[in-house]
């Protein structure tokens, strides 16, 4: 049995945690924090969780913390990072939700988040923990760095493309949009619903702090020239998922890149690479683990393929990857208490 910690608990993700991991078989949750919550149940900040989760929220300086044997930390960026050394020193094992430990380049980071790095010696020994990227180390890993939910939708959609070199990666557009719990769960006049309801907008236009996380992932596979990446992000009108529309240049028409993704994702669980032509939609992943992925070949040289990938935000972009990492890192079958298909409707 994983004894488990969550730091933070009372976000959106920490409650997807909470949801799932209620029904790991092989997860007993010892201890959940949360500094604005602590003395309140669970069950009377979430009583969707009733007769599930029978605790009460610690603060997160809670000595208890150091007895799990796994610890999820669902906080707001520059938090972990003032906790996660001695955690480790304890002999606990990290799984973090948020970007502390995601870039590898502490001054990258510090320019991105605003925000001195507490402990930038541990950025190198991070793990960046998208499965299908980075699998063999994360089941040795003791820090996992959990990816973004954009990063992850962005970066599996590009990753056979990028690895085979089937694209021009110095031209490459990424338009994604995101379901209103990407935001968290916050009291901000700009994520009322009477403010985003009815309503479709772009942000962070000029560059949104995803970007290094992103071009550091897809290099890492390639060995030619930098990616060069062009990235915009949009707040739609729904709770929950997300939708990428990337634009890529082959660098020869005559390649069947349907072919490559296909055979690239073939022993992956959750990648599904959907017939050609196919438009995935945002519902059929809706609280699954599973990134859906279809490829729109230009029907003439001068016009860009346009891959489409679509998540759940909160599970595969967030909680359902960070126990999916957890799997891996315990021995486990990857798949446990993930396999549930898309809620619909």
């Amino acid at each position: 049995m994983i004894n488990v910690g969550i730091v933070g608990a009372t976000g959106y993700t920490g409650v997807e945690l909470l949801r799932l991991l209620s029904a790991h078989e092989d997860v007993e949750i010892k201890i959940v924090t949360s500094n604005s919550e602590k003395g309140k149940a669970v069950t009377d900040v979430f009583p969707s969780l009733r007769s599930t989760i029978d605790l009460k929220f610690v603060e997160h300086e809670s000595e208890h913390l150091g007895l799990c044997d796994l610890i999820f930390f669902a906080t707001p960026h520059a938090t972990a990072m003032h906790y996660v050394p001695k955690l480790l020193e304890k002999g606990c094992k990290i799984i973090d939700l948020s970007a502390d430990f995601r870039i590898k380049n502490a001054d990258v980071w510090e320019q991105w988040y605003k925000e001195k790095h507490a402990c930038p010696e541990l950025l190198e020994s991070a793990v960046y923990g998208l499965p299908e990227l980075n699998r063999a180390e994360i089941k040795s890993a003791n820090l996992i760095a959990n990816p973004g939910c954009y990063p992850t939708a962005i970066t599996l959609a590009l990753l056979p493309a990028v690895k085979n070199g089937l694209i021009n990666v110095k031209d490459i557009i990424a338009d994604a949009k995101s379901g209103v719990s990407g935001a968290g769960r916050k009291a901000a006049l700009a994520f009322q619903f009477s403010e985003v309801a009815e309503s479709f907008k772009a942000y962070s236009a000029s560059g949104h702090r995803h970007l290094p996380e992103m071009m550091q992932a897809l290099n890492q596979v390639q060995q030619n020239d930098e990616i060069n990446l062009t990235f915009v992000p949009h707040l739609v009108p729904m709770n929950r998922g997300m939708f990428a529309t990337v634009y890529v240049k082959p660098l020869d028409h005559s390649v069947v890149m349907q072919k490559h993704y296909a055979d690239f994702y073939a022993e992956e669980q959750f990648v599904d690479v959907m017939p050609e032509g196919s438009h995935p939609d945002t519902r059929s992943v809706k609280t699954s683990n599973t990134c859906r992925i279809a490829i729109h070949p230009g029907e003439s040289e001068s016009q860009p393929t346009v891959i489409l990938s679509v998540i759940d935000n909160l599970v595969k972009g967030a909680a359902g990857q960070a126990i999916q990492n957890m799997n891996l890192m315990f021995g486990l079958d990857e798949g446990t208490s993930l396999m549930s298909p898309g809620l619909v409707p």
